[in-house]
């Protein structure tokens, strides 16, 4: 007796370890990104001052000014851009790549 696979369907199984981060994980995760973007903005205008001051060539003080003045606005973006997508740490099971439900009735549980 043959039995079709595509009718045998078994219940699914969530794992912890297809959890996304936690909120207050990510949000940490990008202060610390946006905080290292503003301390390289104070060191590329401070750079721009003493390399004004010291006699470098203009080319190199407008460079780093120019940084300094391009660096908010990128770090505002990647701050705000949202969750970081996140590999999750599942089994390598290829059958099981397909989108899970995000809610509704579970019979393993009758509920």
């Amino acid at each position: 007796m043959k039995v079709n696979p595509r009718h045998h369907r078994e219940p699914a199984v969530y794992t912890v370890t297809d959890a996304p981060r936690p909120m207050s994980e990510d949000i940490g995760y990008r202060q610390r990104r946006y905080l290292m973007s503003m301390g390289v903005r104070t060191i590329c205008f401070l750079g721009a001052v003493v390399a004004a001051v010291a006699g470098a060539p203009w080319w190199l003080a407008v460079l780093m000014v120019v940084a300094a003045a391009v660096l908010p606005y990128v770090a505002v973006i990647f701050a705000n851009g949202g969750r970081e997508p996140t590999a999750s740490a599942a089994f390598d099971d290829r059958s099981q790549r397909e989108q899970k439900p995000v809610s509704g009735q579970r019979p393993e549980i009758r509920s």
